[in-house]
């Protein structure tokens, strides 16, 4: 009843039309009034008469109201309002701010729980639209523009339908700057156009688009200029930044086509700062920063041995008992040292690494006591001595609980012979 009232109140066209669009406002914060609204007949068609008036105040109040309705996570609330899509993009220019920001919050509420709108917005031209604001001078408009497109680029059909789009416009080049001005610019923009560009690095095959536009080498320079601030003040908000940027750059590197990091040891620093900065307060961070430093070590020679030489692996040591994922990566970091062979082997066993490594063949992790198994092996391959060592210390008694276990027992066996075997054998 309520809802017949409040739709007929507008639909009259009385004076007070405005109040009645509020109190329908209001009361489509609710999502079972959101599905009664759109299901009577004519509610739709009289909201998008509205929207589409001459009358400012009332195109607003009607917006508002879609927006209301765009927050509902029933499909079919959001299929209601698919004749007002093609109204939603074109009010997109030349409008007031509010109104604009409207728009694209709404968009990007619809796009999430629709296919049906997705696949609508396409052929309307929505990319070419977001590629044109996404060149407004305002931050509020920006970071409305990166909404829209994270929650695009998170479709299942992205791949196919909508991330070509996005790599054919402008958009690619825009995000990126946007991201790397996120300092001076705005942070709201930065943080989704970051998203934006690593929901479109996971998806994509080659990521030819990014590594042409020079993505690597400018996050790079936006990493080391964010860690620069840690220093002084850091900004509010920074690390919701730096969560994407690091997984941007990881997963660009991990790309088979990557030109490569520059060889830049600041990197390495920037890394352990943004380790030890956040380690208590945002430990997600940690994973991310590990990462990425896995990513750079692997296979490098001058990254494993800047790692050495400006002294980080104590650092990296005292992450080893951070949490579950934190071990299996500091663990794959240093076998990615160890693989470069015998000195980088005496420097982590000068630290001293065995007696560090022993408690972490009792976790119950298979994955952690793996990676253990693998960097001993490494260790025991490039320095012999180390295998008497570990025998000295217990590690045979910590290698021998792993012999009935069926994904361990080959490994732990293999490594059982080596310290088994007398000295000069």
């Amino acid at each position: 009843g309520q809802v017949v009232e409040l739709l007929r109140a507008v639909q009259k066209g009385s004076e007070d039309r405005k109040r009645s669009l509020g109190r329908l406002r209001w009361a489509l914060q609710n999502e079972d009034t959101q599905q009664k609204f759109v299901r009577l007949d004519g509610s739709i068609r009289t909201l998008t008469g509205l929207f589409t008036s001459s009358l400012a105040e009332l195109q607003l109040e009607a917006a508002r109201c879609l927006h209301e309705l765009s927050h509902s996570s029933v499909p079919a609330v959001a299929e209601a309002c698919l004749p007002v899509t093609s109204y939603l993009l074109t009010y997109l220019s030349g409008h007031s701010l509010e109104f604009t920001e409207l728009c694209l919050y709404t968009l990007g509420n619809l796009v999430v729980e629709s296919e049906a709108v997705r696949k609508q917005l396409l052929p309307q031209g929505i990319i070419p639209v977001l590629a044109s604001c996404i060149q407004s001078p305002h931050e509020a408009v920006l970071e409305g523009v990166g909404y829209v497109l994270s929650q695009l680029l998170q479709a299942k059909e992205a791949p196919t339908e909508i991330i070509p789009l996005v790599l054919d416009s402008v958009l690619p080049q825009h995000m990126l700057r946007l991201v790397c001005s996120g300092l001076q610019a705005g942070m709201g923009a930065a943080v989704e156009c970051a998203w934006c560009l690593h929901y479109i690095i996971c998806r994509d095959k080659d990521n030819e688009v990014l590594l042409a536009l020079g993505a690597v080498p400018a996050l790079t320079s936006l990493l080391l200029d964010l860690a620069s601030h840690i220093l002084q003040d850091a900004p509010e908000g920074l690390e919701l930044l730096l969560c994407p940027v690091l997984r941007c750059l990881s997963n660009l590197l991990a790309q088979p086509g990557c030109p490569g990091q520059r060889q830049d040891g600041r990197l390495l620093v920037a890394l352990f700062l943004i380790l030890e900065c956040f380690l208590q307060q945002q430990p997600f961070l940690v994973q991310e920063s590990l990462w990425l430093l896995n990513n750079l070590t692997a296979d490098d020679p001058f990254f494993c041995s800047a790692l050495l030489a400006l002294d980080l692996l104590p650092a990296l040591l005292q992450l080893l008992p951070c949490s579950h994922m934190a071990t299996v990566l500091v663990l794959t970091v240093l076998c990615n040292i160890a693989e470069q062979g015998p000195p980088q082997c005496q420097q982590l066993l000068q630290q001293p690494l065995l007696p560090q490594l022993l408690p972490l063949l009792s976790l119950p992790h298979p994955e952690a006591v793996g990676q253990c198994l693998e960097l001993l092996h490494l260790l025991f391959l490039h320095c012999p001595q180390a295998a008497a060592d570990f025998t000295r210390q217990g590690g045979q008694q910590a290698l021998e609980q792993h012999q009935s276990s069926p994904e361990l027992q080959e490994r732990a066996q293999a490594l059982l012979d080596v310290v088994r075997q007398p000295p000069g054998a």
